[in-house]
């Protein structure tokens, strides 16, 4: 991969995000082969998933109404992986009897990738991830889809340090009845972020838990070579505020990765605030500025 891309002047961290993700037991770091000829031939990285029957096919499994399997869509949106149980499965596609059936097809079809050791699945890459967001942009998955549509409308308004459009977002999402968007933690948090922050991935490689210096950054957003976005480093807090988010993000210093982003580097403090009696208000706050 690092060949064909030095080759044909391709950004080869761009191409990993948008075609890799899945392994097997032997082998680490699998491409779709259709998708990476493609861009080659093209020169240009994008989508190129058969688009036969993907969207309705795939918007038809992830809507059937089982206990949990939107909240594990949902999740895997956010970048999180999902714990399935796969033993179960008929190895047909009528026999569906829970979520773990479901999961476990998408995973036959591609459109998940199946980490044996963690007994987890996820969304492989860009290319697939974006076949979910249009196949749960529709009213049956109600904000989450009007939120994932915007995401784009969210970054540009952080590049240009709208604090307040940032909090409006949040609370969007937070307000959907997506039960493991009611979040009790900063994890939570992070993922009803990422969420918001959508199509930032087409722009950007999205690292959590970056080693910056003393500690770790959050969230990383770390732009392609070959677009102008601004460097970002958010810091979560759950019932503090973002102000210490953006302290703790100075204290720990902008080293390692984040050294050659720092005349564009936005800082991006988000938090989430309980009232005095502990309860969730759904109340955010957002300061962002340079490094």
């Amino acid at each position: 991969m690092e060949k064909l891309c030095n080759q044909y002047n391709l950004d080869f961290d761009q191409m990993k995000q948008w075609y890799d993700g899945y392994s097997f037991s032997d082998i680490s770091s699998v491409y779709s082969p259709n998708s990476v000829i493609s861009a080659v031939h093209f020169r240009k990285i994008k989508g190129y998933w058969p688009t036969s029957g993907t969207y309705e096919s795939l918007k038809n499994y992830i809507s059937m109404n089982f206990d949990g399997l939107k909240d594990a869509i949902v999740t895997m949106l956010g970048g999180e992986g999902v714990r399935v149980r796969t033993e179960r499965f008929q190895n047909d596609m009528t026999s569906f009897r829970s979520k773990d059936d479901v999961l476990t097809l998408l995973i036959h079809l591609g459109y998940l990738a199946y980490d044996e050791h963690s007994k987890t699945v996820s969304i492989p890459n860009l290319e697939v991830a974006d076949i979910f967001r249009d196949a749960v942009d529709d009213d049956t998955w109600g904000e989450i889809g009007k939120a994932l549509s915007r995401s784009e409308e969210l970054l540009n308004a952080t590049i240009q340090k709208d604090s307040h459009a940032v909090e409006n977002a949040l609370e969007e999402i937070h307000n959907s009845d997506i039960s493991v968007l009611q979040y009790n933690d900063e994890n939570s948090l992070s993922c009803a972020v990422t969420l918001a922050y959508y199509t930032a991935r087409n722009y950007y490689e999205i690292i959590r838990e970056l080693p910056t210096g003393k500690g770790f950054a959050d969230l990383a957003f770390l732009p392609y070579r070959n677009t102008d976005k601004p460097a970002l480093l958010v810091e979560l807090k759950y019932s503090k505020s973002a102000d210490s988010a953006i302290q703790q993000i100075k204290n720990n210093r902008y080293d390692g990765p984040l050294k050659k982003y720092f005349d564009t580097l936005l800082l991006v403090g988000i938090n989430y605030e309980k009232n005095a009696r502990g309860e969730n208000t759904k109340k955010h706050t957002c300061i962002i500025e340079n490094a």
